[in-house]
């Protein structure tokens, strides 16, 4: 090891224990990346090749069982050196670009363990970042869903997040408490002076816009975890309204089975597809009538159900059959314009014209569907979105804390109620009382990660 690598290394956190996984995966492909880190990395790298390449530049380097008496070639790879603290973990680690031949990914991890390395547990490798202070606890369950990403949607939110966007947030509202605190703690102090009114009016106002601003945040949870989760879209309406048809041209295939006879639907059935980058799961449901066969009323039954749990529903009917009533926040659809004429509008609710017959109107009902996707999962603060239910757990416990500190006629009290508010916030970036969340946290990740 070169003189300035082993100074770049003492600067970081090292595990005592080395890790390794293969990040790559296991399917079969050209390449596998092995990443390795922890307190050992630099004498098991040098073990491997002999000597340390340069830190960070790719180099191409022959890998034995022992470089130093030539004992057992392992394969050709490309090897990168990372010396702590810059590195993924903060600590030293190196990455090993092999073949990605079983065999020798068996006989590489083999040498890894001979040497004291062990492999990783799920997600340790982003634990080990946290611990050492390359992320907050926010910006690795960013990564976590940057990983699992599906959609367009899901990329980009946990882009943001792991880029520190809701990081950045909740730490500003932790540094105004913090303001707002030693303001308070002011008016504690120097209670026998005569300071000016606008002091503590300029300090509960503050308090007040920050509670507006973070009670708002809260209000658009459901945005985030919609992208993050995927939305619900439910097709209900009458029989032979045309439900299972709009299904099948939303798939792209026969999915639902289609037939002139009433009531053939009994069940839900389910597609999921992308509506301008959202997962979208749509559901054709049964049709709505009355029905004194026990199985189709069950059916029906389900059908209001998953309309009452839907995101949003496609209400669908024949153009001789527009309906009653219209379900609250639906997106009417008027189907078989080949047929007859379909309203423009019932309760003052626009009319999507569309025929399954003759694809008329079809694309302009994706683009109706593609924009409430779009207004569902939109932030109107233009704030980053909340994304788990943990985050939204935390924001509440700091508003109900600032809201009881507004409330209070003690000073004392106040400031307590402050530094509440500022802990719930703290434990959302891992900065407080995180410990007893690692496990449940980290555990969700992949191996290797």
């Amino acid at each position: 090891m070169t003189d300035s690598s082993k100074g770049e290394a003492a600067l970081g956190y090292q595990g005592e224990e080395t890790i390794f996984a293969l990040a790559s995966g296991v399917e079969r492909a050209a390449i596998a990346v092995m990443r390795v880190s922890g307190k050992g990395s630099a004498a098991l790298l040098e073990q491997l090749c002999g000597r340390l390449p340069s830190p960070r530049h790719a180099s191409l380097r022959r890998l034995w069982r022992d470089a130093q008496t030539r004992e057992t070639e392992l394969d050709h790879a490309v090897v990168l050196w990372f010396p702590g603290p810059a590195s993924y973990t903060g600590e030293d680690g190196f990455e090993l670009h092999l073949h990605a031949g079983p065999a020798i990914i068996r006989a590489v991890s083999d040498v890894l363990v001979e040497q004291g390395a062990r492999p990783a547990e799920p997600g340790e490798f982003t634990r080990r970042a946290v611990v050492n202070g390359r992320m907050d606890l926010l910006e690795a369950e960013g990564v976590a869903d940057l990983v699992a990403a599906e959609t367009e949607g899901q990329r980009r939110q946990a882009l943001a997040q792991t880029d520190g966007a809701l990081s950045r947030m909740y730490k500003g509202w932790a540094d105004q408490l913090k303001q707002s605190l030693a303001w308070q703690e002011a008016l504690i102090d120097f209670a026998d002076e005569e300071l000016p009114p606008e002091v503590e009016q300029a300090l509960l106002s503050g308090m007040a816009s920050l509670l507006a601003e973070m009670e708002q945040h809260v209000a658009e949870g459901q945005q985030g975890e919609r992208i993050r989760g995927g939305m619900i879209f439910a097709i209900a309406g009458p029989p032979n309204a045309g439900k299972s048809s709009l299904l099948n041209w939303l798939a792209g295939r026969d999915a639902a089975i289609v037939s002139p006879v009433a009531g053939k639907t009994r069940d839900a059935l389910e597609i999921v597809t992308t509506l301008a980058g959202i997962r979208v799961t749509f559901i054709d449901t049964a049709g709505l009538r009355e029905t004194e066969d026990a199985i189709e009323a069950e059916g029906v039954r389900r059908a209001l159900f998953h309309v009452k749990q839907a995101d949003c529903v496609i209400q669908m009917f024949a153009a001789d059959a527009p309906p009653q009533t219209v379900f609250p926040g639906a997106v009417l659809v008027g189907n078989k314009t080949d047929c007859g004429r379909v309203p423009e509008s019932v309760e003052d609710v626009p009319v999507v014209a569309i025929s399954l017959r003759t694809g008329d109107g079809l694309q302009a009902l994706r683009a109706v569907l593609e924009r409430r996707a779009e207004m569902l999962t939109a932030s109107s603060s233009g704030m980053p979105l909340l994304t788990r239910a943990r985050h939204a757990a935390g924001v509440r416990e700091a508003c109900e804390h600032l809201q009881a500190a507004m409330q209070q006629d003690w000073p004392e009290m106040r400031a307590e109620e402050l530094r509440l508010a500022m802990r719930a916030l703290g434990r959302l970036t891992g900065e407080v009382g995180v410990e007893d969340l690692l496990d449940a946290i980290f555990g969700q990740f992949c191996i290797g990660k």
